[in-house]
């Protein structure tokens, strides 16, 4: 008799935006909610939020996923920020999520994109 491995093509754990986006918030509230912007200090600050996002989906269990995660941090001065992107995925199991953070002094888009590795 021949033993077949099966091989599952759907991750049993779908990228799903309303989660991610509650995880994105809870980093961005616990690790800005105290910070000035400092323009020197923003390229680690900003490092150090993506790959803590990075690090909290892959504890959510999105495995077979690649994360591909985008810190935008600005000084607040009152002006407004648009952000957009575009991709070509499987619309079947790759999504996105967003979320944005400002206090007096700074503001934060974080966009956390999860595509599905076959």
């Amino acid at each position: 008799p021949v033993n077949f491995l099966r091989f599952r093509i759907f991750s049993p754990r779908r990228f799903r935006s309303s989660t991610v986006k509650e995880c994105i918030h809870a980093i961005l509230k616990e690790n800005l909610a105290n910070v000035q912007y400092n323009p020197e200090e923003t390229p680690q600050l900003t490092r150090s939020l993506s790959d803590a996002i990075k690090d909290r989906l892959k504890e959510e269990g999105f495995h077979r996923y690649k994360m591909v995660v985008q810190v935008v941090i600005g000084e607040q001065r009152g002006e407004g920020v648009n952000m957009a992107a575009r991709c070509f995925w499987d619309a079947d199991t790759d999504n996105y999520a967003q979320d944005v953070f400002m206090n007096d002094s700074l503001f934060c888009v974080v966009a956390a994109f999860g595509c599905f590795y076959y």
